[in-house]
């Protein structure tokens, strides 16, 4: 393995020189400076991670902060980690997954451990404990999801409240005149988690300027809870003809429960849901949807929190645009 020592050896300079050359933390001249790194390439010389660590007074580690609640769907959530910890990987960082659910008191430990660079938040409450914690740190951090009150921090997510008005539209030019949205556990909602708020605010907010008829419902993702809610819902509104699903785990089951109760799709029931794009192609039939781009978001808030690491300008709040892909649950 090449050393330090061997780079100073060939390029005729002390060893401390290389390493002034290496990170910059001492003005060399830039013919020394050419030499070394001459000297780095022709021997093929990699510093070795624990060195470049100390010497730019970083750990190289990202968490993610991503506290395990009811009402969350795992496989959504992977999808999140995964892309969370493939873009680290390409700035040469790791990720600290920090799964308590310990609030602001959380966020003070992790961040005084000295053990992560930057934090990066997940499951953002509209009047979230963490904020005020977040824009005191010492550590730059990027928020997947944003509060009602986002002022001093930086925000990237799918714009919910568009998403639930994109599913509306739809729905209307297509004439339905009546349509429930099936949304989150009830958790979900009680917690008022950003992404569910915004998709039932726009939701309803959409039904109202299109002139249709329109109600909200939360439901849990098991079978029975389902059959419950959409029988309950058939019962109460007799003229529904579309449903907007923003609940992944309970996909199949609404699938399953309106076809055991006759109801034809799209013909007598129309649905779109919000939920990856890969979960609505695998259903049959395969479902109208608006895509929740996990790995976007995740590459791009991992991209914002490395710009804040290296003191570069940040927009403070990002929203993906929605997109909505027209498949055989909606004619």
């Amino acid at each position: 393995m090449v050393t330090i020592a061997d780079v100073a050896r060939h390029a005729g300079v002390a060893p401390s020189t290389v390493s002034y050359a290496l990170t910059g933390r001492r003005s060399i001249s830039q013919a020394t400076k050419a030499r070394v790194e001459a000297s780095v390439r022709a021997l093929g010389y990699h510093p070795h991670a624990g060195a470049r660590s100390l010497a730019s007074n970083r750990a190289n580690v990202l968490a993610l902060v991503l506290p395990m609640r009811e009402g969350m769907h795992m496989p959504v959530i992977m999808q999140f980690v995964v892309a969370v910890a493939t873009a680290a990987r390409r700035h040469e960082h790791d990720v600290l997954l920090v799964t308590a659910d310990q609030g602001a008191a959380g966020l003070r430990r992790v961040a005084g451990s000295a053990q992560v660079d930057g934090l990066l938040v997940m499951d953002v409450e509209m009047h979230d404990e963490r904020v005020p914690v977040l824009r005191e740190l010492d550590r730059p951090s990027v928020l997947i999801g944003f509060p009602a009150d986002a002022a001093r921090l930086t925000c990237v997510d799918l714009d919910f409240a568009e998403a639930g008005a994109k599913c509306v539209d739809h729905l209307a030019d297509l004439g339905h005149t009546s349509i429930a949205l099936i949304g989150a556990p009830r958790a979900v909602y009680q917690r008022d988690t950003g992404y569910a708020h915004r998709t039932m605010a726009g939701f309803s907010a959409a039904a109202m300027r299109r002139g249709v008829s329109s109600t909200t419902v939360p439901t849990e993702p098991d079978h029975e809870s389902v059959h419950r809610t959409v029988t309950g819902l058939l019962e109460r509104h007799p003229q529904l003809s579309g449903l907007v699903v923003h609940n992944e785990a309970a996909l199949p089951s609404i699938m399953e429960v309106l076809r055991s109760l006759g109801r034809r799709i799209p013909d007598d029931m129309a649905v779109v849901a919000i939920c990856p794009d890969d979960q609505a192609e695998r259903l049959i039939p395969a479902l109208t949807s608006v895509h929740v781009p996990a790995e976007q978001l995740g590459h791009h808030a991992v991209a914002l929190l490395m710009a804040k690491l290296n003191r570069a300008p940040t927009p403070p709040l990002t929203l993906l645009p929605p997109r909505l892909t027209t498949r055989a649950t909606t004619r």
